[in-house]
């Protein structure tokens, strides 16, 4: 299978999950990823584990974000090594980093000095709080991105404290971003022939998750409030208990609304003035819910998803991992992957070309495992 990004070479000075994410996609679509690991251990997220890989040191963590990858060792406080690390950029069409702020600088591989000697190459920033402001040199985790960035403040239900999500959604659509933005830049230099500075943050994904919420809050100045597994303007569009187990209800429009109060067995509510339009059912959110609620819950989750499904209204079961990872779409969609070699099962690219999904070439990489087969070449 030929790859769209056959014959890219990416340089990756990056470390835990934005960077290497961002480098792994790249990977996946073709691109030769050379990542620039420390000496001392390399890539912190080689040991962010139990679970292990084979080698029962490598994390499984570390073997999702780095398959397809070269590792070489570079000490980047050696000017020899730095002027190692040029050799490689005058060949690379990317370069990405997520040191902590402000080392690149320090240390001479900032944007400007590599710009300069490598105009042709496309230099990618993830900051964990941008490239301006007082807050642009402190670093940053996911979760203090989930807080400070207010999504924290909105999860969870309105009694309980403010919830972390369980996914590292800000590191992993940071690493997105940097790689739409990568991809961006190679395009345009396919017509300007000069490359190009590309910054991103997990704070500016963090208001990017939140937009919809801060544009609320410009045009009312309302604070949005927790909704638990509701939405501030759709009813009923949340997590309902059943007599056995939950499940998600998204009646998301006027007609999906009125097939669901049929389901349920009150057509009626449909035509109550209270509950026939969105907009009025927002309004007696607080009178509406329960009764969906207290229907719901008369019969199993299994009676009310056929039913539903069979209407045309959007529903699902809440799955665990287990569930999810054992239904028959998962096995459909053939997303996991059995990396060669180490025989590891990591989830793949979610994107597909021509219908087939890229596959990895090689496993995770040992640390410097590829130093002497590349800085040789």
């Amino acid at each position: 299978m030929t790859l769209p990004l056959d014959g890219v070479r990416v340089i990756e000075v990056g470390q835990a999950l934005a960077g290497p994410l961002a480098g792994a996609i790249l990977a996946d679509m073709g691109a030769e990823v050379i990542k620039i690991e420390k000496p001392d251990g390399g890539d912190d997220a080689r040991i962010w584990g139990p679970p292990f890989g084979p080698d029962g040191e490598t994390s499984l963590y570390f073997h999702g974000q780095n398959r397809n990858k070269r590792s070489v060792v570079l000490d980047l406080k050696s000017p020899a090594d730095i002027e190692a690390l040029h050799r490689l950029c005058e060949t690379a069409d990317i370069l990405i980093q997520n040191l902590r702020p402000g080392v690149v600088d320090e240390i001479g591989i900032g944007p400007e000095a590599m710009l300069e000697r490598h105009p042709r190459l496309i230099y990618c920033s993830i900051w964990a709080f941008g490239y301006q402001g007082p807050m642009r040199l402190k670093p940053g985790f996911d979760p203090l991105l989930q807080a400070y960035g207010g999504m924290m403040s909105m999860t969870g239900r309105p009694e309980d404290p403010p919830t972390f999500c369980g996914a590292s959604i800000n590191d992993k659509a940071t690493g997105l971003f940097c790689t739409i933005g990568a991809l961006a830049a190679l395009r345009q230099r396919d017509r300007t022939g000069r490359g190009c500075l590309v910054d991103t943050s997990l704070f500016e994904t963090a208001v990017f998750w939140v937009e919809g919420q801060v544009n609320q809050h410009l045009a009312t100045g309302e604070v949005p409030r927790r909704h638990g597994t509701g939405a501030a303007v759709i009813v009923p569009y949340q997590v309902f208990e059943t007599a056995d187990r939950p499940m998600c209800l998204a009646a998301g429009n006027d007609r999906l609304w009125a097939r669901c109060a049929r389901v349920l067995g009150h057509p009626d509510w449909a035509e109550d003035p209270r509950f026939a339009k969105s907009r009025e059912r927002v309004r007696n959110k607080t009178v509406l819910v329960p009764l969906v609620a207290e229907v719901l819950r008369t019969r199993p989750r299994d009676h009310w998803i056929e039913a539903l499904e069979a209407a045309g209204v959007p529903c699902a079961p809440v799955n665990d991992i287990g569930e999810v990872a054992a239904s028959e779409q998962f096995a459909a969609v053939d997303i996991v992957q059995t990396l060669p070699e180490s025989g590891v099962r990591v989830v793949g690219l979610p994107i597909s070309f021509d219908r087939q999904r890229p596959r990895s070439a090689r496993p995770a990489p040992t640390l410097g495992e590829h130093t002497r087969e590349v800085l040789g070449g």
